[in-house]
């Protein structure tokens, strides 16, 4: 197993847009053996403490294998909406680890 955690910066004003992105994303994860975990939308109090940027939304995401990882990001439904993402999303920190 590993796990994907990903911090989303989203551009001002772009929110519609990468909801449309995930609508098309998010569904596609269990074709690859993968679950989402979590997908959290923090607001300024979810914060006790902070030297980044305060993300738009974080997912924890786990796949079987990186190569289901590989796949996914190689999905060819998900590449035909790339444009919402990369319209929407101003930044991205992605975090790969393995359970302890």
């Amino acid at each position: 197993m590993i796990y994907i955690t990903q911090l989303i910066y989203i551009k001002a004003g772009q929110e519609k847009v990468f909801h449309q992105f995930e609508d098309v994303a998010i569904p596609i994860i269990s074709k690859y053996n993968a679950r989402l975990l979590l997908r959290v939308r923090p607001n300024k109090n979810s914060f006790i403490d902070c030297s980044i940027d305060k993300p738009y939304e974080i997912h924890l995401v786990e796949f079987d294998s990186e190569q289901d990882f590989k796949n996914f990001m190689q999905d060819e439904e998900r590449k035909k909406f790339l444009h919402l993402k990369e319209q929407s999303i101003k930044a991205s920190i992605l975090i790969q680890g393995t359970k302890l």
